[in-house]
């Protein structure tokens, strides 16, 4: 195989992932997948070549043009079309969150592991320049050992309006927002396994009709449907001891932010701006970071997931990943709604 032959599934955030397939020197999208042939006719005007359109999802599994599926449906409907996906053979990559549950995440990567295709999350956060540099910098030693780190993702008034699939059960700020700082923080920290979560979780805007994208106003009939959280926030401990706070908020009365921090016995850093500090003969050393201008995040993750299909490179982004954040964030939620702590088990 020379060419990876992509097909791209809801033109939603389907959009950048399929560009960056589209702009791969060894990837190719030849097939578009959703409810709205209006909405893959839109997108096809960017593609360089025809594609197949598919209003079908089954239809698309099934096509000879397509070996392998990247999906960007709601929540609720990732595990059943990667399912679909890999009982049929294809490599697939699924936007985040992995799934709606972490019974549903563990089906999925159990069903694609047995399978043997390649199973990747699209992680815009995780595979952008400012934290793969701070990654490196962690594996290179710079920190010492990360003992602690501080996460968090706000939106001054940033509810998606635009799909009931976000404000249903299932959906929620911490699953589409608290997911991205949650994974590239514990990914920065070197994955440790997780043990306790405890978290505070609710929705104070959305059901009244507030905080909704760019602060428009929506129908009553919409707002009357909101089932999930609209903040959250806690702290994970793992079992070498390390702590992380990480907190998300669709709508607040405070400045948009997306920021992680870090704490390591050698230096610290930020991702937003990009920053590290030593201390340097008795005196603290702080060092703004200016990285060239580089590849987009959506461009690393394709051209990654395009080599571990064609080379068998190790995945670094894999399903099993996508499913220990998907444990954790639903056991923040969990403990928001018993009002205790909740400890993981069976992760392995």
């Amino acid at each position: 195989m020379g060419t990876l032959r992509v097909g791209i599934v809801g033109m939603g955030i389907g959009r950048p992932n399929g560009r960056a397939f589209a702009r791969g020197a060894r990837s190719a999208v030849t097939a578009l997948c959703d409810l709205d042939p209006a909405r893959m006719d839109d997108f096809a005007k960017e593609l360089p070549a025809t594609v197949t359109q598919f209003t079908d999802f089954k239809a698309l599994c099934r096509c000879d043009l397509v070996d392998a599926i990247f999906i960007g449906t709601p929540n609720q409907l990732h595990v059943p079309m990667a399912l679909e996906a890999v009982k049929c053979g294809k490599h697939v990559m699924v936007t985040k969150p992995l799934a709606d549950s972490g019974t549903a995440a563990r089906k999925l990567v159990e069903a694609q592991e047995a399978a043997g295709v390649v199973g990747m999350m699209s992680l815009s956060t995780r595979f952008g320049a400012e934290c793969q540099y701070l990654a490196g910098q962690a594996r290179a030693g710079l920190f010492g050992e990360l003992y602690y780190g501080r996460a968090r993702s706000i939106r001054r008034s940033g509810i998606p309006d635009w799909n009931t699939g976000f404000i249903a059960r299932g959906g929620g700020a911490f699953r589409d927002m608290g997911v991205h700082v949650l994974d590239a923080a514990w990914y920065l920290l070197g994955q440790p396994r997780p043990a306790t979560v405890s978290g505070a979780a609710g929705a104070r805007f959305g059901p009244r009709g507030e905080g909704y994208w760019d602060f428009r106003r929506v129908p009553e009939s919409f707002s009357a449907q909101y089932d999930s959280d609209d903040y959250a926030g806690g702290l994970i401990r793992f079992e070498n001891g390390t702590g992380l706070q990480v907190e998300s908020f669709w709508a607040c009365h405070q400045p948009g932010e997306l920021q992680i921090e870090l704490f390591g016995t050698a230096a610290g850093a930020t991702l937003h701006p990009l920053r590290t500090f030593t201390t340097i003969a008795g005196a603290p050393h702080d060092t703004t970071v200016n990285l060239p201008k580089g590849p987009e995040p959506w461009d690393r993750i394709a051209e990654h997931f395009t080599a571990c299909v064609l080379d068998g490179v190790p995945c670094d982004a894999p399903l099993r990943h996508g499913w220990i954040v998907q444990e954790m964030l639903e056991a923040l939620l969990k403990s928001a709604e018993q009002g205790k702590e909740v400890r993981l088990r069976g992760l392995d």
